[in-house]
C-alpha cells in the first residue's frame, strides 16, 4: 500500500490522482487501512478531524505479510478496520462492486464506517454521503457517511 495523495482539499488534485489509480489485481487491504491510520493520525495531531473514504469491494487477497490467500488477508483487513473504529476515526465505505458485496458491508461494520453501494450512487450522492460524514449526520434512507488517498 502506499500513499498518492496526502489529505488536501484541491478537488482538481483528487480527480487526477483518481483517474490515474489501477483495478484489479493483488489486494493488500489491511495494509491500506494501515496506511490511512497513520495519515488520520498525523491529520488528528495537526488539530483536524480526519475522515477516511475507502473505495474497495471488500475481497481483501494479500496478507499483511504480502503472501497471497484470501482467508488471511480477510482476517487482517479485519482487524484493521477494527483497529480504525478504536482509534475513533470517522469513515465512509464505498462498495466498488457490480453489486454488493457482504465482505465490504462487513468491513464497514467492523470500521464503525458508513456504508456506500457505487451501483447506487452518481457523483452528487457520493458528494453527499462525504459531507454527511464530515458532519456526523446520517445520508437520508442508506448508512453513508477529503480525500487523502491510499492505494493498496
Amino acid at each position: 500500500a502506499e500513499l498518492v495523495l496526502p489529505p488536501t482539499r484541491s478537488l482538481v488534485r483528487a480527480r487526477r490522482s483518481l483517474a490515474g489509480l489501477p483495478g484489479g489485481g493483488g489486494t493488500p487491504l489491511a495494509a491500506g487501512l494501515d496506511v490511512g491510520g497513520a495519515v488520520a493520525d498525523t491529520v488528528r495531531r495537526q488539530g483536524d478531524s480526519p475522515l477516511l473514504v475507502v473505495l474497495t469491494d471488500g475481497r481483501a487477497n494479500i496478507g499483511r505479510d504480502r503472501q497471497p490467500g484470501r482467508p488471511r488477508a480477510e482476517a487482517d483487513a479485519l482487524l484493521a478496520a477494527q483497529n480504525w473504529r478504536a482509534e475513533g476515526y470517522a469513515a465512509l465505505l464505498v462498495d466498488t462492486s457490480p453489486r454488493s458485496h457482504p465482505a465490504a458491508q462487513a468491513l464497514a461494520q467492523a470500521m464503525g464506517a458508513r456504508f456506500l453501494p457505487l451501483p447506487y450512487a452518481d457523483s452528487s450522492v457520493l458528494s453527499s454521503a462525504v459531507k454527511a460524514a464530515v458532519s456526523g449526520t446520517q445520508g437520508a434512507e442508506r448508512n453513508w457517511g477529503a480525500p487523502g488517498q491510499v492505494r493498496a
